[in-house]
């Protein structure tokens, strides 16, 4: 039987695991939240912003694109060509370890929809989260 101190214990550390998952999705729900803005804004600078400066992006079936430069180009031409208002379709966040999480959702804006397989959110030294992986497709 556990002793009250074990207990006790256990409780604080289970206390402490929801708090860290509760900070780790309000991280990744406003940086989610300013990444659409960005590019419902049309501000490509605003969504390359979102990204660690090494984050990979797989955008099916365009292609791969690597750094903040590369994936604000990417959003450029799509502003340029059009593309606005993204809205995601039953978006679904899972926190992954007590600096990550996964958001897997459908999309659609104006002109095309798809999924997103996996956008891999990570906390920044500053408590913000950005994106360290985005792979997404373009299905119409």
């Amino acid at each position: 039987m556990l002793s009250y101190i074990a207990l006790k214990q256990l409780e604080d550390c289970m206390m402490s695991a929801e708090e860290t998952a509760n900070k780790v999705l309000a991280a990744v729900n406003k940086a989610s939240s300013a990444w659409k803005n960005a590019f419902n804004t049309g501000n490509a600078a605003g969504c390359a912003a979102q990204y660690e400066a090494d984050a990979v992006m797989h955008a099916r079936p365009f292609g791969t694109f690597t750094g903040t430069a590369q994936i604000q180009a990417f959003w450029q031409q799509l502003i340029d060509d059009g593309f606005k208002d993204v809205e995601y379709i039953e978006p679904s966040i899972e926190v992954v370890s007590d600096e990550s999480a996964v958001l897997k959702s459908g999309w659609k804006m104006n002109k095309a929809g798809g999924v997103i397989h996996n956008e891999l959110w990570v906390l920044q030294e500053d408590g913000t989260a950005k994106l360290r992986e985005d792979d997404f497709e373009a299905l119409s």
